[in-house]
């Protein structure tokens, strides 16, 4: 499917009167002209002017077959953000469907993000959800990124490996999950050269050599069946069709076989007239060789979501080897080589059918899925697990079909059903037979549910569930559970330490005291104090001492303030210090640095800072020096051990990207007992990932028991502790 030669507007409209001879091209020729001027001067990094670009779009939606508005928009999808043409202009020139198309595909790089990785997860949520509204966004996009895979050796080698990673994250598997089986291999092919181009060129090399031994024995083989199928009277249509390059390394890899071993490199495809005649062909096949178990997939009987049809079988044919056989009828054909856009049939205002919607059943779920996700980066890791995963098909005691990811369990298809459902699975039947939670289904198996108003999600069942869904749905209900609970520790810590003042709560929320308090730590109200408190993010004596001054200070005359407000600053000053003894010095404001960040068991030392009372850095803080401080000002200082507060510490870890293990990190941290008040991922381009977290911890030696703990992670390279002045390197 690669076009080589540059694309023009003849050959597009040519292209487009063969499978649409009534389509008006008038609006095509216009859009062609429209862009022609809107880029006129721009050129791409290759050299060749700029209106290639959507062209080669265009181009691409026609070999979709898609509908002249679809065919305009690609023409136009880069005049909004690339040139000074508006939004309106588009839609005064061509009507609101396709400025509609256009806006949907306009990238959002105006919008300044942290980092890559958010900018590219928020891209793609825009994405799916102007795909929900119309396919053709997706489908202008995915040949938008196939024409700059294409031309991808024109930039730098660091900007050729983002972009191949990302297109074979993301769109190479959503192509797949559209059906565009074509679009998906020449993407992986493309993004597997600029990744691994060593690797790449070795393997062509090798499969090229092969090629030639490989057709004659395919010429072979198909002889035989033409003969068989002559012989019973059934029409069939013969291709053989090499695979692509990825997913023989894929097969390498996943096997740890070496090339020479991997025989099926080749599929034949029959073709023929009848879905009868598709089972009648793969019985006279497999009367001719057998066949291999466990290769046999009935995608007739139960389609893919995308509504892919095909018998596949592998058996082995002559000389042992294995040839894989793919069965369809002429119609199941075009379905497989045009994907969705077979099955969208535009009205005036394009809208589809409300059957055809049926087809998009899986983009509606996904959407769902993941709608409760506010953090770009973790919808973007939840939606892999949908596009990458294997399926498994099972049936309801109705007989409906569910599709989930391979190695789903119960509690997957119980939260497929509904949330409550899932909230509440207490067991399962396979087949009529009880089977754990955590068994895995097998295509075919049909499932009865059981449930009980006393089952609640556990936090073990995130160790053997498969779907997105299901593990948003018991993390968002874990994380509810957890407010909740943590919303009554505070409570009743923060009444402990009310109790040391000779001060009781209930009088206290009677009055605007804690309203107070709350907006004093960033809060909107009592309750998210009481949950923060229980987290551990806020302290408890922290707030009492703030309270009871704040009552004292009330309670004074008004002669005596000055005297009061000298205990509030007294009071405070022991809440910053955060458990640190001062030789010789009373009543002295104090804070921790926060170039070093001590930690109760560093060596530290107090300097005195004009305005700002005492500063406490460790003893080897280099930017103790770099104040050429005068050593009349430093004070020696100590823990105070019986007062002790946890502090906040930044630890970084460095591990294998792979999904799961920000939530196994984490994990490791609570076990350790340390609260964790931020927490950040970024990905490198070399497959690994950093992770960045604020911690609050006792000690030095808690901090160790931390580090430790999360250096037992498998995946995980390293672990340390990190301050400002290291971060400055």
């Amino acid at each position: 499917m690669t076009t080589t030669a540059a694309p023009n507007i003849h050959d597009l409209i040519e292209r487009v009167q063969r499978y649409n001879p009534g389509a008006q091209v008038d609006s095509i020729r216009k859009a062609y002209d429209f862009s022609a001027r809107a880029h006129e001067g721009q050129v791409r990094r290759s050299g060749e002017p700029y209106l290639q670009h959507p062209l080669a779009v265009a181009e691409v939606l026609a070999v979709l077959k898609l509908d002249v508005p679809a065919i305009v928009a690609g023409l136009l999808h880069d005049t909004v953000e690339d040139t000074v043409c508006t939004q309106a202009q588009i839609e005064e020139a061509f009507g609101k469907d396709v400025a509609r198309l256009v806006d949907g595909v306009t990238k959002i790089g105006q919008i300044h993000f942290k980092s890559y990785e958010e900018k590219q997860a928020e891209n793609f949520r825009k994405m799916l959800i102007s795909m929900a509204d119309d396919i053709r966004v997706i489908l202008i996009k995915l040949a938008d990124r196939l024409h700059n895979m294409r031309t991808l050796e024109h930039l730098s080698p660091a900007h050729q490996q983002k972009v191949a990673q990302e297109t074979l994250e993301i769109y190479a598997p959503l192509a797949n999950r559209l059906g565009i089986g074509w679009m998906k291999s020449e993407l992986e092919d493309l993004c597997f050269k600029a990744l691994k181009p060593d690797v790449y060129a070795a393997l062509a090399d090798r499969v090229q050599k092969k090629v030639a031994e490989r057709e004659q024995y395919i010429r072979e083989v198909i002889e035989v069946v033409r003969a068989k199928l002559a012989e019973h009277g059934l029409a069939g249509e013969f291709v053989g069709r090499s695979k692509h390059l990825y997913s023989i390394y894929q097969k390498m890899e996943r096997q740890g076989v070496p090339f020479d071993e991997v025989y099926d490199i080749t599929a034949i495809r029959v073709i023929t007239d009848t879905q009868m005649n598709c089972y009648a062909i793969m019985g006279l096949i497999h009367s001719l060789w057998r066949p291999v178990p466990g290769r046999f997939k009935d995608y007739i009987g139960v389609p893919k979501s995308n509504h892919y049809q095909s018998l596949h079988t592998t058996v082995a044919g002559p000389k042992g080897e294995h040839v894989e056989f793919q069965i369809r009828t002429q119609e199941m054909h075009r379905v497989a080589i045009e994907g969705i856009a077979a099955h969208w049939t535009y009205k005036e205002q394009g809208e589809i059918d409300e059957a055809e919607k049926r087809v998009f059943k899986w983009l509606r779920q996904l959407l769902e899925s993941h709608q409760d996700l506010t953090d770009n980066r973790q919808f973007m890791e939840s939606v892999k697990l949908d596009l990458y995963s294997d399926v498994v098909y099972v049936f309801t005691p109705k007989g409906a079909v569910k599709e989930l990811v391979k190695g789903s369990t119960p509690v997957d298809f119980a939260y497929a059903i509904h949330t409550e459902i899932g909230d509440h699975c207490n067991g399962a039947k396979v087949n009529g037979k009880m089977v754990p939670l955590k068994y895995q289904f097998r295509s075919g198996d049909t499932i009865e549910i059981s449930t009980s108003p006393s089952q609640v999600p556990h936090r073990d069942w995130l160790k053997f569930v498969k779907t997105a869904r299901a593990k948003n749905k018991i993390k968002h209900w874990l994380r509810v559970e957890e407010a909740k609970r943590s919303l009554e520790v505070g409570k009743r810590l923060l009444e402990r330490e009310l109790r040391r003042h000779n001060a009781a709560l209930g009088p206290l929320l009677k009055t605007s005291r804690i309203q107070d308090a709350a907006k004093e730590s960033g809060l909107p109200g009592p309750d998210e104090l009481f949950t923060a408190i229980g987290y551990g993010r806020v302290s408890a004596i922290h707030v009492a001492n703030r309270l009871c001054a704040v009552g004292e200070e009330r309670a004074v005359e008004a002669g005596t303030v000055a005297e009061s407000e000298e205990r509030t600053v007294a009071k405070r000053a022991a809440v910053e210090e955060k458990g640190v003894k001062v030789k010789g010095v009373h009543d002295l404001m104090m804070h921790l640095s926060k170039c070093c960040g001590p930690v109760p068991g560093d060596r530290i030392i107090g300097y005195i800072t004009r305005g700002r009372g005492l500063t406490i850095h460790t003893v080897d803080c280099p930017n103790l020096d770099a104040l050429n401080y005068d050593k009349a000002r430093l004070v020696d200082v100590g823990w105070d051990m019986a007062h002790l507060a946890t502090v906040s510490v930044k630890i970084s870890v460095l591990t294998l990207d792979k999904p799961g293990m920000l939530a196994n990190v984490s994990a490791a941290i609570t076990n350790a007992e340390a609260n964790i008040s931020r927490a950040e991922i970024t990905t490198r381009e070399d497959r690994k990932a950093m992770l960045d977290f604020i911690v609050e911890v006792q000690n030095t030696t808690h901090l160790d028991r931390v580090l430790k703990a999360i250096e037992k992670i498998d995946g995980v390279l390293q672990s340390r502790r990190v301050r400002s002045w290291q971060e400055a390197k």
